[in-house]
């Protein structure tokens, strides 16, 4: 009896990776993934059965929004039983955001979800989008003793391959465009694929549960110097805002005017959720630490330790869609559910 091939859904849902040049032309157009094993025949060497989805209409990066996410997460849960990985194929300005809203979408996720992209198209001679596609499907596929090896939301990008709830885009230039501030890879390439096993979360082999039901009532303020009490304000009115991200300094630190921590306190107590994440690539908060943050935590800011400002977004439209009471929505913002922070 012969072994069944390992099979994989590539999911191109648009950006740099999937262009290629017109010869005629010499314009970028996307590329023809139904003809991919002609354009890159090296993929045949693999021996697994790949499969293609294209979106249509193909989506640039800059225009991801949470329907997407959405349809994302139902294509994969469609064709999960079908399928011993996915690779999902997505510009890279906001692939961390919606690698973490998958972390938090797929509930008891048992097979590998990685997600990469390119900084120079896959028709360009000097793309690094091939050996990123390449060596995504090699992981996509990674067994050990038949279960996989990544059975999480990833993102590998130039030879690392980093938790997707973990990651931020640091670089707009070079190929490692990536960062994993607080959590180690999950694997380093070179010669070999060198697994941290010990960082990769645990399969559970629970059936996979898909969250659909995301609130978009949420907003980002980023706090700089000499923010004015207008901006502060205004942002706090939004009309039917559920939660806000407070973006502040190096440990959690914030300006202690008290125009300012009045209007967080009234707006708390109106049922608005604010929840205190750094505005660093690395480091955690910690409320109290300083004399800048003690008063934050005195009027019931929420800390989010070392949660990236992409997780915590995606963190808080999960849980205030699923519709979790106000009190353990706060208690889960604070503990780890997909491995997306470390609390000390």
């Amino acid at each position: 009896m012969t072994e069944e091939k390992i099979s994989l859904l590539v999911i191109y849902t648009g950006g740099t990776i999937g262009m290629t040049q017109d010869p005629v032309t010499g314009a970028l157009v996307p590329f023809n993934f139904g003809n991919i094993y002609e354009q890159m025949p090296i993929l045949k060497r693999f021996d697994y059965r790949i499969d293609f989805f294209s979106f249509e209409p193909l989506v640039d990066s800059s225009n991801m929004k949470p329907s997407f996410w959405i349809r994302l997460a139902e294509i994969i849960e469609s064709n999960y039983e079908n399928y011993d990985g996915f690779v999902v194929l997505h510009g890279s300005d906001t692939m961390a955001y919606t690698a973490s809203a998958l972390s938090f979408m797929l509930e008891n996720l048992n097979k590998p979800v990685i997600l990469t992209g390119s900084q120079l198209p896959m028709g360009v001679i000097r793309t690094d989008g091939r050996e990123n596609f390449l060596t995504s499907i090699e992981i996509a596929a990674s067994k050990d003793d038949n279960v996989a090896t990544v059975p999480e939301v990833a993102i590998f990008f130039k030879n690392q391959l980093m938790r997707g709830n973990r990651t931020t885009k640091f670089n707009a230039e070079l190929f490692n465009a990536f960062v994993s501030g607080n959590y180690p890879l999950l694997a380093e390439v070179g010669v070999h694929i060198r697994f941290n096993r010990n960082e990769i979360l645990k399969p559970n082999f629970k059936k996979l549960k898909v969250h659909t039901k995301l609130d978009f009532n949420v907003t980002i303020l980023k706090l700089f110097p000499g923010i004015s009490e207008n901006v502060v304000k205004s942002t706090l009115a939004i009309p039917g805002l559920k939660a806000l991200i407070l973006e502040t300094f190096g440990s959690g630190n914030a300006p202690t005017d008290a125009w300012f921590l009045n209007s967080l306190e009234e707006a708390i107590k109106g049922g608005l959720l604010i929840y205190n994440v750094t505005q660093c690539k690395s480091g955690s908060v910690e409320l109290g630490k300083y004399e800048t943050s003690l008063d934050l935590g005195r009027i019931g800011v929420i800390g989010g330790y070392d949660i990236t400002t992409e997780s915590a977004l995606s963190k808080l439209m999960y849980l205030i869609g699923e519709g979790y009471p106000k009190e353990r929505i706060i208690e889960l913002l604070q503990k780890p559910i997909r491995g997306e922070m470390t609390i000390e």
